[in-house]
């Protein structure tokens, strides 16, 4: 079965994705959004769009709502990325999580952006079942970041080119 992907209509696409990344590039932060910046498999050269990030129990994750994205399949490849707001800047690395650890999060996910995001659910919201949410769990990756330190990474919070 092929990987479920909901692609972006021409009104996220062209208003609400750059209007978002707009305000998150200035240092306005919407419900939690973020710009997520992540090297592309391919090219090796950044990719920019705009995400939620979850906290939740102490842990942040990103969920993707429309499926296994473009975004999914780079951060899947590289297993890092950077986190922006304004000139703030996170590096982080990335685990993603099996399809039986996912309901809490998805849970948690569509309780707080369920009226942006609840479309791409299929009728499933954060009153579900947890086997309702395990039933989607496939469609929805969802990746839990922490994060990065190491060699060559800008230290938390300092402005980046």
């Amino acid at each position: 079965m092929p990987a479920r992907y909901r692609r972006p209509g021409w009104f996220t696409n062209h208003v609400f994705n750059p209007v978002v990344a707009l305000l998150t590039r200035a240092g306005i932060s919407v419900m939690g959004s973020r710009v997520l910046e992540v090297p592309g498999r391919k090219t090796g050269e950044p990719r920019r769009t705009p995400v939620n990030l979850l906290t939740l129990d102490h842990a942040r994750y990103l969920v993707a709502p429309r499926g296994h994205t473009q975004w999914v399949r780079n951060l899947r490849a590289s297993g890092r990325g950077r986190l922006l707001v304004g000139r703030r800047s996170e590096s982080f690395t990335a685990n993603e999580l099996e399809d039986d650890d996912k309901p809490p999060v998805l849970r948690a996910y569509l309780k707080r952006w369920k009226v942006e995001v609840g479309v791409f659910f299929e009728g499933v919201g954060p009153d579900s079942s947890d086997e309702e949410l395990r039933r989607i769990a496939p469609d929805h990756p969802v990746f839990r970041i922490e994060p990065f330190n190491g060699p060559g990474a800008p230290r938390p919070g300092s402005p980046q080119p």
